[in-house]
């Protein structure tokens, strides 16, 4: 891991296409930028683990964080894959609890971190960013409702599944052929997504394939059919 402090300008920030800069004031975003560190991590690396007392907020300015929650028995859940202008660790740092997650890089990631304190006299100074703090925990709310629906709801794994890829697919790149985006997930990792084993996930993915609905190159997917994969998801 390689940390500084403000090594990114605020005209760099203001680039990285984070929404939450976007709707601070140009007061309040000078402010922001004066206090948080700026860090770049490996992929596989875990900025903060479940039940950790918490430290502060990360914005990630470039690549993915995968969340999960993990059971007693060494069982894991993942929630969501994190990515650029994304807020980690939001909920715990208001509150001062613990983290409720862990968060891993699965691609080099940069991030900026604000410490607890810091973040919470920011805030007093700063009163008119709650609003903004108020909505970015309102998306967070939306997107664990969607998980909980994937896993709970959906009766089958390719059900499950295909919510997963659509999911994903939201800002990919779309070509002539399909939707295309980065996968770079082991079958293990992917049925930890839809509480589903290694092997439901291969035959699953395989069928998919045999469907002319993906196909896969390398760490890249690309949706064929958006409409019979969504036959899948609400089925």
């Amino acid at each position: 891991m390689e940390a500084t402090r403000n090594a990114m300008t605020e005209s760099n920030l203001a680039k990285t296409g984070c929404e939450f800069f976007d709707k601070l004031t140009p007061s309040a975003f000078r402010d922001l930028t004066s206090i948080m560190f700026t860090s770049s991590y490996a992929p596989n690396i875990t900025l903060f683990s479940e039940k950790e007392p918490v430290r502060g907020i990360y914005i990630i300015l470039s690549g993915e964080v995968r969340l999960s929650i993990n059971s007693s028995d060494g069982r894991r859940l993942c929630l969501s894959i994190a990515r650029k202008g994304e807020i980690l660790g939001l909920a715990s740092t208001l509150s001062g609890s613990s983290y409720d997650m862990t968060a891993e890089t699965l691609y080099p990631t940069k991030v900026a971190h604000i410490e607890r304190r810091d973040f919470l006299n920011y805030l007093v100074r700063h009163p008119e960013v709650n609003l903004v703090v108020m909505e970015e925990l309102s998306r967070h709310l939306t997107q664990a409702r969607g998980q909980l629906r994937t896993v709970g709801l959906s009766a089958t794994a390719p059900e499950k599944l295909a919510r997963l890829l659509l999911e994903w697919s939201h800002g990919g790149q779309t070509t002539e052929c399909g939707t295309r985006f980065r996968f770079n997930l082991t079958h293990e990792q992917i049925g930890e997504f839809i509480g589903a084993s290694r092997e439901t996930v291969t035959r699953t993915l395989t069928t998919f394939k045999n469907r002319q609905l993906v196909h896969f190159q390398g760490s890249m997917v690309t949706i064929l059919s958006t409409t019979k994969l969504e036959n899948y998801a609400h089925a």
